[in-house]
C-alpha cells in the first residue's frame, strides 16, 4: 500500500496488530475493540500497510481522532502526519468543520506533531490516562 487507505471492520486484525506494536500491552486495542468501533455509526479508519493506523468518529459537524498508532521504527518519518491529514480530509468531506483529539502531557513527540499540523489546546482532563497523566484536548478547524 502507498499511503493511508480506508479501513473497515475486515481490517480489524491488521489494525490491532499495528496498535499492539505501537502501544504498551495494557493500553493497546485488540481486534474485538477495533471491530466494535468500526461498526459504530460515524466511525471511519485508515491503515498504511503494517506500519500505521487511525480511527476517527464523526458526530454532526465535529470529528474526533479516537486513536492513531505508528509502529516505533516508522515514527519520525511522516506517517503519523499522513494519517492525520487523510483523516481530516475525510472528516471534512463528511461535513465536519472541526477535528478534536486528546494527547497525554507525557507524549512530547505527538504533541509536537499535532502542533505542527495546526492543532491548538482547548481543554485539559486531569488524570485521564492510566499512568495518571493529564490529557490535553486539542482542536483544529477543517475549513471548507
Amino acid at each position: 500500500m502507498s499511503g493511508p487507505v480506508k479501513a473497515g471492520p475486515l481490517h480489524a486484525t491488521a489494525l490491532s496488530a499495528i496498535h499492539a506494536r505501537a502501544f504498551p500491552e495494557d493500553e493497546f486495542w485488540d481486534e474485538r475493540i477495533i471491530a466494535g468501533q468500526l461498526s459504530q455509526p460515524g466511525v471511519f479508519g485508515f491503515i498504511d500497510g503494517r506500519d500505521g493506523m487511525l480511527l476517527a468518529r464523526l458526530a454532526a459537524d465535529e470529528a474526533e481522532i479516537l486513536t492513531v498508532a505508528v509502529v516505533p521504527e516508522r515514527r519520525q518519518q511522516g506517517l503519523g502526519a499522513a494519517l492525520l491529514t487523510r483523516a481530516a480530509e475525510e472528516a471534512r468531506l463528511r461535513g465536519a468543520v472541526r477535528m478534536f483529539l486528546e494527547v497525554s502531557t507525557r507524549n512530547p513527540a505527538a504533541r509536537g506533531l499535532y502542533q505542527r499540523l495546526g492543532y491548538q489546546q482547548v481543554g485539559r482532563r486531569a488524570g485521564y490516562y492510566a499512568d495518571g497523566s493529564d490529557a490535553l484536548v486539542l482542536s483544529k478547524a477543517l475549513g471548507k
